[in-house]
């Protein structure tokens, strides 16, 4: 049985991953430096996507303590007056509502304050 080369399927896949590949300079433009390429920061963009989640979060946390301190209470004892006051609101938003409005968070400080029984100011 003579051998088939595939020659119109191998075409089609090496276009699709070379154009993906669009932007990329000197010999990764090659189909075999592409593809190894592409590989590589396919699985960047994977791992990225889950640590980009982390970071942010990361950031957020900062940024409530740095303004929790500010009232008088550490990030911990914050998160832990808000539960106890039965304030559900995400890491995000209280970020948020920290830098943005700053007066409903000491409003959300002193609830945490007083759920925690801390003398409020």
């Amino acid at each position: 049985m003579p051998r088939t080369k595939g020659g119109p399927k191998s075409r089609r896949r090496h276009k699709r991953q070379l154009k993906l590949a669009s932007g990329y300079v000197g010999g990764r433009k090659l189909y075999r430096q592409a593809r190894n390429t592409l590989e590589k920061g396919l699985t960047y963009a994977y791992r990225d996507r889950k640590q980009k989640k982390r970071e942010f979060r990361a950031l957020w946390v900062t940024r409530i303590n740095a303004l929790a301190r500010e009232h008088g209470l550490s990030y911990s004892r914050l998160i832990d007056g808000l539960k106890k006051a039965n304030v559900v609101i995400d890491r995000k938003q209280l970020a948020a509502l920290a830098i943005e409005r700053e007066g409903l968070f000491a409003e959300l400080v002193n609830t945490a304050k007083s759920a925690l029984g801390v003398e409020a100011a």
